[in-house]
């Protein structure tokens, strides 16, 4: 037996001083005998009795116990979502003012702690996980016992995207409280959004990438509902922060769009559709895409024009990089040289002169004329193909032997009209070392390399001994050697790049001669940079995302101190000043807190980043709905309530498997939990006063009897 009185609980326990089965015995013989006084009449036998049940409680020595309880306050758990979605409208407003409201009524509920949670909030670098406010209530229970938990209340728009999956009743019975939701947008919101439904991660440089687009009206109309006009809007996309394009698309249909992947590294298409008739947002009626541009195999035509001491070094050096196939020739035996031997008995392979510079010239990523002159092999027709190459995007690099400086100088074809550099007709063969120009330190093809040296100081690689004097008349020089003539040129032609070498000795490089040189990574700058991969741009601008922070760096080859504007993902700007590094290289950081697209410009270049996912799940339905969270919310017994104006309903406490929801009213559970501070027992039968008693009865009987 259990009382309660003021918070403490009584029991009334027992203490035998014998077995309980003797005390059964004598109980039982003790209502036998007096059972026989009964049926006799027997004087006093009601005193007898008093005294037997006197003695058998003395046997049994009761005690009250007092336990004496510190009750423990519920807990109730109210969760905030900050997610991106909240920020919509009047949402937050409306979130922050029912939060309010609550916390208000809340405190003044008895033996109630209100623990306040807010989650959601993106953070640049965290993965498309959408909003988790089950993830968050999770943590936050962790040390509150369910039997303390009296309810949770979550603020939000109903966009939750780790609603437990399965059966409800056994996710409720696993949370042990009612949940209600209080919604902070409005019923029957409609809403625009632009979906990429498919889309690679990456493609071929040179091809076109398929992807596939939809505008979506939300609500959409019921499948049941009858066939009406279809609506049509209007798609701008723009890649690489290009000149934009556009097409109107009809709305609720897939709808294919290609990217041209036309060079290495990330291409960045970004999306755009026009508002809608009823919009919420117009964060997602932007998308974009990233493809990384990959090469499959690159492709490089080698005509060497004699041989000569480095041809196997270009050789060598192109054939170490799997990424390469190369197709290499040498003309052994040029069309003049008549020395009477038949031809059927020469063992040489005829030069493909039509197959390679007219029919598949195109196939082609990179050309290289190594020690090739005017001998009449190549006709002017082919070489002007190779000229009509270059203007459309291909890359030529000519690496000059002592003829470039006589009248077999390629200077003197179609060619120079692409050459960087004309001609003196001197050729020097004194040692020198090759040195970086002001413009190669700034150069990314030669920036670094290995051996360089600082300005004014000479390099420690070893020397050549052969240079073509040539005067630049275009492009930029960005290694020069005897008497600081020009020695490697870069130039743009058109949509394409030619580079020039005017030297044939970087073979004593390869050979280690004097030490060596950095030949390797020189050359295989150099065929990047001729191919655009990105890195290599001498004129480029560069953003990137690490953690919370926005890199912006900017690669010139003049110093450049303007400063950069950055456009964050909600359209507002910031103004960004770089700080100079070495080389070329200036960059900037800038703290970020928004996820989406950053665009860096500088007014002449544009650079993109991304923070977190381009096309995230908070803002793929951005409509309030209490749909998700509906099955659970009415296996735990709470109530879905509209806050949208700030209002929130009475609140209640009621007690465990009661109704914890009704019209206007929301119930927390009272779980009247406790901590036992103390005992302390009260004999019922103290044993001096219970034998006085007892003989006392005994006494009362005897003289009843007496009488």
């Amino acid at each position: 037996m259990i009382a309660a009185f003021g918070g403490n609980a009584y029991t009334i326990a027992a203490a035998p001083l014998l077995a309980w089965w003797v005390i059964a015995a004598l109980a039982a013989t003790a209502i036998l005998v007096l059972a026989v006084g009964l049926w006799r009449r027997a004087g006093g036998v009601w005193w007898r009795t008093a005294a037997v049940a006197m003695l058998l409680a003395i046997l049994i020595n009761p005690s009250l116990v007092e336990e004496k309880r510190s009750p423990l306050r519920d807990v109730a758990v109210v969760l905030v979502d900050e997610s991106p979605s909240q920020q919509i409208g009047d949402r937050s407003k409306a979130t922050e003012a029912a939060l309010a409201a609550l916390t208000e009524r809340l405190g003044h509920e008895r033996d109630l702690d209100v623990r306040v949670i807010r989650t959601g909030k993106p953070q640049p670098g965290a993965g498309d996980d959408g909003t988790r406010l089950f993830t968050a209530l999770g943590h936050s229970m962790s040390d509150i016992p369910r039997q303390r938990l009296a309810g949770v209340v979550m603020l939000t728009d109903g966009q939750v995207h780790d609603v437990p999956t399965g059966d409800a009743a056994v996710a409720a019975q696993e949370l042990g409280a009612p949940l209600h939701v209080l919604l902070s947008g409005h019923p029957d919101e409609s809403d625009r959004r632009l979906v990429v439904a498919q889309a690679s991660s990456f493609g071929l440089v040179g091809k076109e990438l398929p992807l596939s687009i939809r505008v979506e009206d939300l609500p959409a109309p019921p499948k049941d509902a009858q066939a009406r006009p279809e609506g049509q809007a209007r798609v701008t996309w723009r890649k690489d922060g290009g000149a934009p394009q556009s097409a109107m698309v009809p709305i609720g249909r897939d709808v294919p769009l290609s990217i041209p992947i036309d060079h290495g590294g990330p291409n960045v298409l970004e999306l755009e559709v026009e508002p809608g008739p009823r919009e919420l947002t117009l964060a997602n009626n932007r998308a974009a895409v990233v493809v990384n541009g990959v090469r499959d195999r690159l492709r490089v035509l080698l005509v060497t024009g004699e041989p000569h001491a480095g041809e196997r070094v270009w050789r060598n050096i192109l054939k170490s990089d799997p990424s390469v196939d190369l197709v290499h020739f040498t003309i052994l035996r040029p069309p003049e040289k008549q020395d009477g031997t038949p031809i059927r008995e020469l063992s040489l392979i005829a030069f493909p002169i039509r197959e390679l510079f007219d029919v598949k010239l195109d196939d082609f990523d990179l050309i290289i004329f190594d020690r090739y002159s005017r001998r009449g092999i190549i006709p002017q027709a082919y070489v002007e193909n190779v000229v009509r190459y270059v203007r459309k995007g291909g890359a030529f690099l000519e690496a000059a032997g002592p003829s470039f400086g006589t009248p077999m100088s390629l200077y003197r074809t179609p060619l120079g009209e692409i050459l960087p550099t004309e001609p003196t007709g001197n050729v020097y063969e004194d040692g020198f070392k090759p040195q970086l120009t002001d413009a190669g330190r700034r150069h990314p093809v030669t920036e670094d390399l290995s051996g360089a040296g600082k300005p004014g100081e000479a390099p420690s690689w070893g020397r050549w001994f052969r240079q073509v004097e040539a005067r630049v008349h275009n492009g930029t020089a960005v290694m020069s050697g005897e008497h600081g003539d020009p020695l490697l040129v870069l130039d743009r032609i058109g949509k394409g790049r030619v580079a020039q070498l005017l030297s044939d000795q970087m073979w004593l490089w390869a050979r280690g001669f004097e030490g060596g040189g950095p030949q390797a990574e020189l050359l295989r700058r150099l065929a990047y940079w001729l191919m655009k991969e990105p890195d290599l741009e001498e004129n480029d601008l560069r953003a990137a995302v690490e953690g919370d922070r926005l890199i912006v760096a900017r690669q010139s080859l003049e110093p450049d101190d303007r400063p950069i504007t950055v456009t964050l993902p909600d359209g507002t700007t910031q103004s960004l000043t770089l700080s100079p590094e070495h080389g070329g290289r200036s960059s900037g950081t800038l703290p970020i807190s928004q996820m989406g697209l950053y665009r860096a410009s500088d007014g002449t270049h544009t650079a993109l980043a991304a923070a977190g996912p381009l096309n995230p799940i908070e803002l793929a339905d951005v409509r309030t709905t209490p749909e998700k969270l509906a099955p659970l919310v009415q296996a735990s017994g709470g109530g879905v309530f509209w806050a949208s104006d700030g209002a929130v309903p009475e609140i209640r406490r009621v007690s465990p498997g009661r109704a914890a929801s009704g019209h206007g009213w929301m119930g927390l559970r009272q779980n009247g939990d406790y901590v036992v501070t103390g005992f302390s027992e009260l004999p019922l039968m103290p044993g001096f006063a219970a034998l006085l008693l007892t003989v006392g009865l005994l006494i009362a009987a005897w003289r009843r009897e007496g009488r």
